[in-house]
């Protein structure tokens, strides 16, 4: 048997109960079990649902963007910004280590030292999902060989 695909539409709401996301108003969300498309915690909450269905879970950082880790706010000398222009606290770069890429957020500048944090900016915090199932159905050849769902 084939995995599942989930056509949802979804909020995503801050601690304070603010929409920071959702799908309302635009296409619904497609995700295809273990295709790594939205966090783990919302992957395993769609599991065996049926269309029609509607949920509200919350997704601690350990299943969502990770625990905040410390070791990842470091500071750089400022020459590692060489040729970035007006660099500010707030700019965010892209960095690639090997086949892995990650965004840091420069958070401040002290003379010549920079201070940036490659934690994601979701990392520690739980993500409060309303969810209505729309449709599920098994994920199709074509899906299975791409690796994801196709809308």
């Amino acid at each position: 048997m084939n995995p599942k695909v989930y056509t949802i539409d979804y909020n995503l709401k801050n601690e304070n109960g603010e929409v920071v996301d959702t799908s309302h108003g635009g296409e619904p969300l497609v995700v295809m079990e273990g295709a790594k498309q939205v966090v783990l915690g919302l992957e395993k909450a769609l599991a065996g649902r049926e269309p029609g269905e509607k949920l509200e879970v919350t997704v601690p950082p350990e299943l969502a963007y990770g625990v905040r880790r410390e070791e990842l706010v470091q500071n750089v000398h400022i020459t590692q910004f060489d040729g970035v222009p007006d660099l500010k606290a707030g700019m965010l770069f892209q960095t690639q280590s090997g086949d892995q890429r990650h965004v840091v957020k420069v958070m401040a500048i002290n003379g010549d030292q920079v201070t940036i944090d490659a934690n994601h900016p979701l990392a520690g915090f739980s993500l409060n999902f309303e969810v209505e199932i729309k449709a599920v159905r098994e994920a199709t050849d074509e899906e299975l060989k791409q690796g994801y769902a196709l809308a």
